[in-house]
């Protein structure tokens, strides 16, 4: 078969692989029918995030037809078209039935990301997201293995087309428990940092849950007009904007919103002094999204983290946070908990994740389509791919 596989930074392929095969009696072989880039994937496609090997197929938001199924398979059969999530849960252990499916504790053959440890188990698997993560082959492929397959994988009525569905598998209920976390509700005051994505889908899950006033803040101009135009923000443009939590303040009375959503994660644009210390290795993110964050929301407000973070933060502002005591939620979607509920609304027509695609191309482009995005060419906002 075709898959997209990584070869170090910036250096991605179409190659062709072996068929993915049976391994557990709950697993199942899906054909892939559409699949899409994340913009976490970049941090991949960067040479960002370790223990990527060469060869390792990409890709965690996918979805397609069931065509083999193990003997343990209760829940689904040959020809069933499904959304898989990207987080891999056995829906049996401690987190899985509290419904916190990204904490899964038996999944996950690697360590997981956090340094100081003291012997806690790894988060759940994911999808094509290093070895850190269990190494699992991802799904910017024509087949892939789908582990778990009685906990996640979403059955798609016929009526719904691929386009408006596939998000289900990771960046619409990652903005979903965005805003949740955050609180948001009708009246609510809400400032997001990154019209990537992950924040589009939390400004659309912020309208749909009533939210009054949403400040997003972004350096590309034409993420920003789409936002305007598709969410009725209020943008501001980095490149304008020296300190975006300042025009934020001065624009909510001098008291800030009622929550922030840092949908920008460890690449954030930070000082040269970061930059320099993150390229010695001294610190593993740049804090400068969560300050933005820190400064912009009310006290006692709420501060969510859907952006991918690792290691050390030179300059957190924890006192600050501490003097206008703000509540952090943060961490990996618990995807298989939303993903039903997400899939009523936008069979209701209450949100159209699909809108913010602008890119459509062959599995054959997808190197030319990560290049795409990674450089936000051709005002890219969202690349899906279909073998």
């Amino acid at each position: 078969m075709k898959a997209l596989t990584y070869h170090g930074s910036h250096d991605v392929r179409v190659e062709e692989v072996p068929d993915p095969s049976l391994v557990q009696n709950d697993d199942i072989i899906l054909r892939v029918t559409a699949t899409a880039i994340c913009g976490s994937d970049l941090h991949l496609y960067r040479g960002k995030i370790p223990a990527l090997k060469d060869g390792d197929i990409l890709g965690h938001e996918f979805m397609g037809i069931v065509e083999e199924v193990g003997s343990g398979v209760t829940e689904l059969s040959v020809g069933d078209r499904v959304v898989i999530p990207f987080v891999i849960a056995c829906g049996k252990c401690f987190h899985c039935l509290l419904d916190e499916y990204s904490a899964c504790e038996t999944t996950n053959t690697g360590k997981g990301a956090a340094l100081n440890q003291k012997g806690i188990k790894p988060p759940a698997a994911l999808f094509g997201y290093t070895h850190l993560y269990g190494g699992v082959p991802g799904g910017q492929a024509e087949f892939v293995r789908v582990p778990k397959a009685n906990v996640g994988p979403l059955r798609i009525p016929d009526a719904l087309s691929d386009e408006q569905v596939l998000f289900l598998s990771d960046i619409l209920p990652t903005g979903y428990q965005a805003v949740l976390n955050a609180g948001i509700g009708k009246g609510s005051s809400l400032a997001i940092f990154g019209a990537g994505p992950v924040g589009l889908m939390s400004a659309a899950c912020a309208r749909m849950l009533g939210a009054e006033q949403i400040f997003m803040v972004d350096e590309l101009q034409y993420r920003l007009d789409f936002a305007v135009q598709a969410y009725g923000v209020i943008p501001i443009n980095m490149k304008d904007v020296d300190d975006p939590a300042e025009l934020i303040m001065q624009q909510t009375n001098g008291r800030g919103v009622d929550a922030t959503v840092d949908a920008v994660g460890f690449e954030a644009k930070g000082s040269t002094t970061e930059t320099i210390l993150t390229n010695l290795k001294i610190e593993g993110s740049s804090g400068a999204a969560l300050r933005q964050c820190i400064a912009a929301t009310r006290r006692c407000g709420t501060v969510s983290v859907p952006g991918v973070y690792a290691g050390f933060i030179h300059a957190f502002m924890f006192g600050d946070a501490f003097d206008k005591g703000l509540t952090f939620k943060m961490g990996q979607t618990h995807a298989q908990a939303l993903m039903p509920e997400l899939l009523e609304h936008v069979g209701n027509g209450l949100i159209k994740p699909e809108i913010i695609i602008s890119h459509r191309m062959s599995l054959a482009d997808a190197a030319k389509g990560y290049a795409t995005f990674d450089k936000a060419e051709d005002d890219c906002r969202k690349v899906v791919l279909t073998p």
